[in-house]
């Protein structure tokens, strides 16, 4: 098997993996999915100037529905396992690469969610339950890694819009994505190029998602474990 399909398919058993092991344990399942809509209301706060904004508000929202929801992907996952090796042999090498950093990405997130989940205790949370359960999981260097992959796939999805001959090979793949079961994941990568295509050059807002991003981890690992609620204009008090 290829290497990279290989490396698919790994992604997606840790993703399996996670998922069925809070499926059998309902208590950390609710706090794992309250953590994911607390995830995506802190997104949609730190970034509701980009929300607004005429020029980013598409790929403002596609990162926060595709990458930071708490949508339920079980059926996207299932599909995507099965055909992982048409992927490989069907899609352009660039896309598959893609592809593999967003299998990298949902599998690092669970590990992450489902790490939190078992150090908080109930299914609420606020902003220093929040940020006890980053401090006491402790994984600066796999949180910097996800960030790292979000930018790496929003990069990647903005270089593919100078390369109109990629985006007619996607489109090209319908049909055979359709028949292949691979729908769902065709309509990803087509709306990504598309939303940021909308942005003429993503520069900025590639760079405004890093400064954010890595701004609250480093506030969230460059001090002792909180024991109260921050205020003010640091990061960490800027939290929902």
């Amino acid at each position: 098997m290829d290497d990279i399909a290989a490396h698919i398919l790994s992604q997606l058993s840790t993703v399996d993996v996670e998922r069925r092991a809070r499926g059998a344990d309902p208590m950390l399942e609710n706090r794992v999915e309250a953590l994911k809509l607390y995830q995506q209301q802190r997104f949609a706060r730190t970034y509701a100037d980009l929300l607004a904004s005429e020029r980013y508000r598409h790929a403002a929202r596609f990162f926060l529905e595709e990458l930071y929801g708490p949508g339920d992907f079980s059926r996207r996952d299932a599909q995507f396992a099965r055909v992982v090796p048409s992927v490989v042999r069907l899609f352009p090498r660039d896309v598959v690469t893609t592809v593999a950093q967003l299998a990298e990405l949902h599998a690092l997130s669970e590990r992450l969610d489902s790490r939190m989940g078992k150090l908080h205790g109930d299914a609420s949370w606020d902003r220093l339950s929040y940020i006890r359960a980053w401090q006491a999981c402790g994984m600066a260097a796999e949180r910097q890694r996800q960030i790292d992959l979000t930018l790496s796939i929003g990069a990647a999805l903005e270089g593919y819009t100078r390369k109109p001959l990629l985006r007619h090979a996607l489109r090209m793949m319908r049909g055979p994505a359709t028949a292949a079961g691979m729908l769902e994941l065709q309509q990803f990568l087509e709306t990504g190029f598309d939303t940021f295509r909308e942005m003429h050059g993503a520069a900025e807002f590639l760079r405004t998602v890093r400064e954010r991003e890595e701004a609250l981890a480093q506030a969230l690992f460059g001090q002792p474990p909180a024991d109260s609620c921050p205020v003010g204009d640091d990061p960490l008090g800027k939290l929902p």
